[in-house]
């Protein structure tokens, strides 16, 4: 199998590249290769042939999508279009990385993959744009929704928390959005085996690792498991004041990944996991 990565300097397509060590790997990302430049990704993309690219590029910047909407459909919709296009091109299979705010968060059970998406934000919106791009250009699509990404490669909410303990501050953190926390590593091992089925099972699923917190409980586990001292408050949604509208529900249900038999592990255990690999030795017993 041969994979291209878009964004594969990033968070998710650095642990790509780490768990397929002894495949065939293109990385591509800025500044040699900007996904919104059709003919360079084009010539790239004919050049390697891939069977399979992961499009892991996205402004992911909430409030920053927010506040330059026209970057955020250039990037995250227009972007999308090219990478389709290059895919059908070379007859490659098209992996699309969506996220749990293409909901609107009123709902109070986890969200299937086949509820009515009400985006909030306009990078909601542009996310689920890249979907339904997605959806016209290429039969042969895996869509991935997934939330709350953390991991070894790039900036993430855990590593905030963590550097803000050991400076000492006071942090003030949301305990009014309920979501499930993503370990990059599971869910890079989630999307092999589902790319390595004995089938194409291509469709829309979600995958995050399992069970439920705020975000504010996802900050006092960090501090708590790490060994750390800072302190935590909790506040509202309201009081932050950020640009960008988020869901105060978005938990993901995993029904569709479970039933070809890929079952996430719950977001403690991933946790525990990712801070061991840092460097913060944890009591399993």
């Amino acid at each position: 199998m041969r994979y291209l990565i878009t964004s594969g300097k990033g968070l998710l397509g650095l642990e790509f590249i780490r768990q397929l060590k002894n495949a065939e790997v293109l990385s591509l990302d800025l500044p040699e290769t900007d996904v919104c430049d059709l003919a360079a990704l084009m010539e790239r993309t004919v050049l390697f042939r891939p069977d399979v690219i992961l499009h892991c590029a996205a402004w992911t910047d909430v409030d920053g999508c927010e506040d330059d909407p026209a970057k955020a459909y250039h990037v995250n919709s227009i972007g999308t279009r090219n990478v389709c296009l290059a895919a059908k091109e070379v007859g490659a299979s098209l992996v699309y990385f969506s996220t749990d705010y293409v909901f609107d968060g009123v709902k109070n059970s986890p969200y299937q993959e086949y509820d009515p998406p009400a985006p909030l934000s306009v990078y909601g919106q542009t996310k689920l744009a890249g979907e339904r791009i997605a959806a016209e250009l290429c039969p042969k699509r895996y869509v991935i929704r997934t939330s709350w990404l953390f991991g070894l490669f790039g900036r993430n909410f855990v590593d905030a928390i963590l550097r803000q303990a050991e400076e000492g501050k006071t942090i003030s953190v949301v305990a009014d959005q309920i979501g499930s926390p993503t370990y990059a590593k599971d869910l890079v091992q989630a999307v092999l085996a589902l790319l390595r089925l004995p089938y194409s099972a291509y469709g829309t699923y979600h995958f995050s690792n399992s069970g439920a917190c705020s975000w504010y409980d996802l900050a006092v586990a960090v501090i708590k498991k790490a060994g750390r001292r800072g302190k935590v408050i909790p506040v509202t949604t309201e009081a932050m004041r950020r640009p960008a509208p988020r869901p105060a529900y978005s938990v993901l249900s995993h029904e569709l990944l479970q039933s070809l038999g890929i079952v996430p592990r719950p977001w403690q255990e991933a946790l525990i996991d990712y801070l061991e690999e840092l460097g913060f030795p944890q009591d399993r017993h």
